[in-house]
Parts: C-alpha cells; sequence; structure tokens
C-alpha cells in the first residue's frame, strides 16, 4: 500500500505505471514467473526517491573550509565549485551540472569529487565506465530478458535515496565500443541537461528526472572523448603538481594518513625535509602524488617494523627479566626451594594486595609498560643519507644527459599524460656528397612528428641562405636527426623550432646554449604556433635547471596564469616568428 505522503511526490504517468502493475499483480499466481517479474518491477518503481531532496547548504565559506582541508591547490576546481554554490544561493535552488575534471593520475580527481559532495552536503555516488562497452550498464537491459536489471543511473537512485546526489563518472576517456553498442552515446542523454529532466531508462521505461543531479566526470586526455560526449562538459584542467605542492600535501595530507596507517605515533619519527625533497625529485617525479604516497607509506612501514623490533628486545630489560645460564639457574632454584617454604605464608598474605583492586588499574598498567617500552625505543630519524635503506636505490635520475650541450643538440619540452620532461634533439651528419642532401629520422617517432622534421629541415635550409648564402650543407649533406629515448613513442609538433635550431647549429656549427629550452610548432613560412601543456613544460624545464624558455606568443596567457612560486627564476621569451628564437638561441656565438 502506497502512502499518502509518497503519493503526491509521483508524477502522474508513474503514479499511473504502478496501479496498473498492482492490477496486473492481483490477477497473476504467485507461482508464475510472470509475478516475479511485475513484483521486482514495482520494487524498482517504488523504491527511487521520487520529489526527495536533500537539503543543499549554500554556506560558501564553510565549502572553501572543506575543499582545503581536503585538497591542496586546485584554485580552478574550488573556484568553480564557490561559483556553482554562489548561484544556488541567489536563485534559492541548484540546477545540475556536468564537469569534467582533466588531468595526470594521482593529482585528485576522483577525491575531489568526495570533498565537493560534502561541500555541498549531497550524497555522493561513484562508478567507473573505464572500459565499458554495453550500452545496457547505462541504460539498462528490457524487462523481457531474463534477470534484467536498470541501469547504473536508476541503481544510484535507490542506493543514495535522493534525486539530487552527485554522481562521479570516472574515466569517461576510456569508454569501450563492442557489439552491444557505443556507451559514449548512451552517456549523450545521460549528461545532456536539456535531456536528463527525461530520462528513459530501459527496464524501467518511465522518464525520470536527473536535472537537479550535479555529474563530475574525471578523464586523464580529453581527447580520447568523443567530441559531442565533451560538448556537453565543461572541463576544467588540472595540471601535475611542483615540488613545493607535493611538499605541502605530503606534510599536510600524507603523513598524516601513513601515520594512522601504520600505527606511527609522530613523536616516535622525524623525517626531515631534505629526504622528503629527494624522495619527490629521486623517486617520484610524475605529476601526481599516489606514487609518493606509496613511498611515505613504505617508509612509515619499515619504521613499524623497526620500532616493533627494538620494542621486544626492550621489553625484557623494562619488565626487569634476565635470561640466566642454565647452570647459575639451577643453583639459585636449590637455593630458592628452602626459602619458598618459609614465604609461603607470608606471600599468601601479601598476594591478594599486589593483584590490582580494579581492572581500570591493569589497563593503566598496562599502558604504563607500553609507554615506557615505547620511550626505551630511540626515535627513528630519516633524512637523504639513510633514504635509499627504506625506499631502495633512486628511479630517477638527472633529466640533463649533457653538461654542455654539444653542437646539433637542442633541449626541447614535451608533454605526457604524466605530466612535463625535457626532450633533446640530436642532429648529426651521416655523409657529404654533392646532391646527397636528404634526412633520416629515429626515435619512434609518429607521423605528426615526422611531417614536423621534414618542415624543419626545408626551413633550416631556407634560413641557412639567407644567413650563409654559400654554405651549401643542406644540399650536400644526409643528416640523422634522433630523438631520445628511443624505446618511448612520440608524437606532435610542437618540436618544430626545436629541430631547426638542431640543424642550424650543426649546419653553422654553433652550439646553443646549455640552459635554454625551447617549444612551439612551426610553419613553413617560419611562423610559431601554440602548443599546450604549459605548466607542465615549465616544471620540466625548472627541474632540469633551464634558466630560459621560449614559448610561443600566443601561450602567454597561459604562462601568466601560473602561480608565483612556478614562474620564479625563469627568464622566458615569446616569440612569433622564427628569426626571433634564432637570436636568442645563438646571440652568445
Amino acid at each position: 500500500m502506497l502512502l499518502p505522503n509518497y503519493l503526491y511526490k509521483l508524477w502522474s504517468n508513474v503514479l499511473q505505471v504502478i496501479e496498473e502493475e498492482l492490477t496486473k499483480l492481483q490477477l497473476l499466481e504467485a507461482s508464475s514467473s510472470e509475478f516475479n517479474v511485475t513484483r521486482n518491477y514495482l520494487d524498482w518503481l517504488t523504491v527511487l526517491p521520487w520529489g526527495n531532496y536533500s537539503d543543499e547548504n549554500f554556506d560558501v565559506i564553510r565549502a572553501q573550509t572543506i575543499l582545503d582541508e581536503d585538497h591542496y591547490g586546485l584554485t580552478d576546481v574550488k573556484e568553480r565549485i564557490l561559483e556553482f554554490i554562489a548561484v544556488g544561493k541567489l536563485r534559492g535552488t541548484s540546477q545540475g551540472k556536468i564537469i569534467c575534471l582533466s588531468g595526470p593520475p594521482g593529482v585528485g580527481k576522483t577525491s575531489i569529487g568526495r570533498s565537493i559532495a560534502r561541500a555541498l552536503n549531497r550524497k555522493f555516488f561513484r562508478f567507473s565506465v573505464g572500459g565499458l562497452s554495453d550500452v545496457a550498464e547505462i541504460k539498462g537491459h528490457r524487462r523481457t530478458y531474463i534477470g534484467a536489471m536498470p541501469g547504473k543511473m536508476v541503481q544510484c537512485l535507490k542506493n543514495v535515496g535522493t534525486a539530487n546526489p552527485l554522481v562521479l563518472i570516472d574515466e569517461i576517456d576510456k569508454l569501450g565500443r563492442g557489439h552491444a553498442g557505443d556507451p559514449a552515446s548512451a552517456l549523450l542523454e545521460l549528461l545532456d541537461p536539456e535531456q536528463n529532466a527525461n530520462f528513459l531508462d530501459h527496464y524501467l521505461d518511465v522518464p525520470i528526472d536527473l536535472s537537479k543531479v550535479l555529474f563530475v566526470c574525471t578523464a586523464n586526455v580529453v581527447d580520447n572523448i568523443p567530441n559531442p560526449l565533451l560538448d556537453r562538459m565543461e572541463v576544467i584542467a588540472i595540471a601535475g603538481y611542483i615540488a613545493d605542492e607535493k611538499m605541502h600535501i605530503a606534510r599536510d595530507y600524507l603523513e598524516k594518513t601513513a601515520q594512522e596507517t601504520c600505527g606511527v605515533k609522530p613523536e616516535q619519527v622525524e623525517v626531515t625535509d631534505a629526504a622528503l625533497l629527494g624522495l619527490i625529485e629521486n623517486y617520484c617525479r610524475e605529476a601526481g602524488v599516489r606514487n609518493l604516497q606509496k613511498h611515505i607509506e613504505k617508509i612509515y612501514r619499515k619504521i613499524a617494523l623497526r620500532l616493533v623490533r627494538e620494542g621486544s628486545s626492550n621489553e625484557s630489560v623494562i619488565s626487569g627479566e634476565v635470561v640466566q645460564p642454565a647452570e647459575a639457574k639451577a643453583e639459585v632454584d636449590e637455593t630458592d626451594q628452602h626459602a619458598a617454604a618459609n614465604e609461603t605464608a607470608a606471600e599468601s598474605s601479601v598476594q591478594t594486595s599486589d593483584q590490582p583492586k580494579d581492572p581500570k588499574d591493569a589497563t593503566e598498567a598496562e599502558k604504563l609498560t607500553e609507554t615506557e617500552t615505547t620511550e626505551a625505543v630511540e626515535k627513528v630519524l630519516v633524512d637523504a643519507s639513510n633514504l635509499a635503506d627504506f625506499v631502495g636505490k633512486p628511479v630517477f635520475h638527472a633529466e640533463r644527459i649533457y653538461d654542455q650541450t654539444p653542437v646539433g643538440v637542442v633541449m626541447g619540452l614535451a608533454w605526457t599524460a604524466m605530466g612535463g620532461s625535457t626532450l633533446y634533439i640530436e642532429t648529426t651528419e651521416v655523409e657529404q656528397g654533392e646532391g646527397k642532401g636528404a634526412l633520416h629520422v629515429t626515435g619512434q617517432l609518429g607521423d605528426v612528428m615526422k611531417e614536423s622534421a621534414q618542415i624543419a629541415h626545408t626551413l633550416a635550409r631556407t634560413i641557412l641562405l639567407e644567413k650563409e648564402a654559400d654554405n651549401p650543407f643542406f644540399a650536400n649533406t644526409k643528416l640523422h636527426l634522433h630523438v631520445p629515448a628511443g624505446a618511448t613513442p612520440k608524437d606532435g609538433p610542437s618540436a618544430g623550432c626545436t629541430m631547426i635550431t638542431s640543424m642550424l647549429s650543426l649546419a653553422m656549427k654553433m652550439p646553443v646554449r646549455k640552459d635554454l629550452a625551447m617549444t612551439g610548432e612551426v610553419t613553413l613560412t617560419g611562423k610559431i604556433l601554440p602548443i599546450g601543456g604549459v605548466k607542465e613544460k615549465t616544471i620540466a624545464a625548472r627541474r632540469s635547471e633551464v634558466k630560459t624558455i621560449i614559448f610561443p606568443s600566443a601561450n602567454k596567457r597561459d604562462y601568466d596564469e601560473l602561480a608565483p612560486n612556478v614562474r620564479e627564476g625563469l627568464d622566458v621569451h615569446f616569440v612569433d616568428d622564427y628569426s626571433q628564437i634564432f637570436n636568442l638561441a645563438f646571440d652568445d656565438n
């Protein structure tokens, strides 16, 4: 029987379906298969939170405090959520939104979803669509199938019990596509603000209002998301963390979590700043902090083992027990036997007074013994000098291959899903002869990068004729261009200006400054086009002790948005044409 306070929340068409199914259920026998199908269908229809919304908290200051407590940095994400709350406060109600957080692994995309839900006072539900290839997982199965069930969204509403939860759709860039349909297309209806007010699940076959749901999607690379789906989302890019930010995160969040996980008290251990910095630079160079968390937990596990071993060895000394040789023990036993008879009566009278009268006293005595054991164990110090004893040999070494770049070698900057890195371009001559000018490339370069190398070769030849008209280097020399490391696939047009500089350096026998790095796509006429991953590339340059960076002029706005601590100590030049790069690279020569 449906309660009156439940009926008024139901839509008229949903109520009509329930009444029809109830009527049909009365005509069916309990032993028939159709009875169970109808009963399950009614269970799903009546368990959903029709019109039941949780009370949202529109306190911006409280939300800011919660977001700062859980995550360091992520300014853009926090600002967007605070804007969402402010709009809801002014309107008196909040509509659903579709936000996509993109960034490398381990930067906090999934965990920020929980914090947003806590800040908004909404229920939280997460499901991953990585590798999902069946549309029925999202839209449900038809009731005609045996064992049919609703899709993830209906299951979400049942679990949370409200119609306005925060739903985190994880790994949306890794959606699969199989014989059972295209899940990315099925998500179009779910993530379209114009359509999801009447979302239709195949199992329920009645419209569900999802317009109040806040969807937060996560992705590593937005390029893999189909354009129609990407168009429905507001993308917020989360860049990787620099060393200073990782230090803050390690101190404020990761260390405390590791201490609680491993049962180690703060006063029992000291991890110095030098040790943390060494851990970040030599073991955990990725953009996120997930690997850093694993290494910190590894340190604390080894500390826990050391504390337990030292504590166990000191327990016998603290409790007054001394291990004696067998012969001495036998002599003592004979003496004790004579004394035992005389002391039996005295012991029996004293024995009752030695026992704790109250169980609380026994607990306090145990705590006192434990404290004495802990105090007996010396404080463990983790410093840069003994860091390898806890986490092994360093995984990473200096990215700088050359202390002084030779002729034909120039440092470029690259972006990957794991963050930024430096990328050397090496060019050398294979053979010379009349009309033997050619270019051979190696280093697992993709099609785009190979075309970029051909453009660079053509433009370098043009520039050399302008600078040194009587130099036939490119016309008569076969060149070999290599990009280390050879096992890593590389692609993209942003190394164009670096390739030209490398070729000109070899042609004019002039080395490039060792503290210079550059990035930018180049055209056949020498124009420099914008690139992506400015923050990641800037961080990689700082890590390799680069002092001067060359960026395209179109990326000046991206660079100006970086935090001051990222830009500190860098001399950055913004260029429109390759002639400006030529002057910067070879000016000292």
